[in-house]
């Protein structure tokens, strides 16, 4: 076949540079590693067509694809039953240090299905965690809607020195169903059940299907030894239950210039992509349960591709909790 010969312009190949980094340009509509791009000549801009990985498939071509995209991903999630019919809604875990966007992220899901920015979580900035009970959140679809198929679960953020932020005590407390909503943490006593519920095992529907590890990613690369290792302790722990993990890396318009300015450059961000395997090699996840997103913080207005994002990644933590549903059914059966 003919070897295809690019009609971009200097300011063409100078956006795809930044993007890319430094790469070999010849042609560019062939597989680089896990993306399909196209230039498209006789155009001012560089434009995507086409995002694939493992996680999910994307296209951004038209306003009007992003609007389909969008509008697919929240019938998904509102037809979504969970595998096993004991369990009418998925319990989803956030679990991150102070700051990273746990509040934030269930704010801006609230926000997709009601339509409009809001902020029903307290979320902020502050160095110490804002919040400090332990919160279950179900999501209506809009204000009259009925609920949704899943259960936000937000906690107090991990912080390094021991005796402060979320104790990991507390943490096998709330997997294993035993800590109810609003429940007010107290870093130097972990959880203890009463009695009566100590007696008894939490119900598969009282305890946590999937845990979402959010991480900033303007701090990755200044995570401490201290709070990593609190991190993997988390993780041999849920590793221990057999629970889904994901990743959740927000704030990616913060920690790149060519994001913040255009959202659709994540999926060519050569910047980006190394805070991916970054946050992969240090907590000790496949680099396709890493999923970036850019959480609503100061905007005023809903913006598509953020939405997109956003209902991308809880789809995927659907996903993910289903397994875990259909190993534990699994079990289950073997064992009669």
């Amino acid at each position: 076949m003919a070897p295809h010969t690019s009609n971009s312009t200097d300011e063409q190949r100078k956006l795809l540079c930044a993007l890319l980094g430094k790469v070999k340009r010849t042609l560019l509509y062939k597989p680089v590693q896990s993306m399909d791009i196209m230039l498209l000549p006789s155009t001012s801009d560089v434009t995507l067509l086409t995002y694939e990985t493992s996680s999910f498939n994307i296209s951004f071509t038209e306003k009007a694809d992003c609007e389909s995209r969008r509008d697919e991903l929240m019938e998904m999630i509102r037809n979504h039953k969970p595998l096993v019919t004991s369990v009418s809604r998925v319990r989803i875990l956030m679990i991150g240090p102070v700051g990273a966007g746990k509040s934030s992220f269930f704010n801006s899901i609230n926000s997709i299905f009601m339509s409009r920015i809001t902020s029903k979580a307290m979320s902020g900035s502050a160095g110490t965690s804002l919040t400090t009970q332990f919160r279950t959140y179900p999501v209506k679809d809009g204000r009259e809607g009925k609920p949704l198929p899943f259960v936000l679960c937000d906690t107090m953020g991990l912080e390094e020195q021991s005796g402060a932020g979320l104790d990991i005590e507390d943490i096998s407390s709330i997997l294993q169903g035993h800590v109810p909503d609003r429940y007010k943490f107290n870093p130097m006593a972990p959880f203890q059940p009463d009695e009566q519920k100590a007696s008894r095992p939490a119900s598969l529907q009282e305890k946590i299907h999937c845990v979402v590890y959010v991480i900033d990613s303007t701090r990755i690369s200044l995570m401490s030894d201290k709070l990593q290792e609190k991190l993997a302790s988390i993780r041999r722990k849920v590793n221990s239950l057999g629970i889904a993990q994901i990743v959740l890396m927000t704030k990616v318009d913060e920690a790149c210039p060519l994001v913040e300015k255009d959202l659709q450059s994540l999926y060519v961000s050569s910047y980006i992509k190394s805070k991916v395997q970054e946050v992969s090699s240090r907590l000790g996840v496949p680099v396709s349960c890493v999923l970036p997103v850019k959480n609503y913080s100061q905007e005023l207005e809903l913006e598509l591709n953020c939405d997109v994002l956003l209902l991308t990644a809880l789809q995927q933590m659907l996903n993910f909790a289903d397994d875990y549903l259909d190993d534990v059914c699994s079990m289950e059966d073997n064992v009669f």
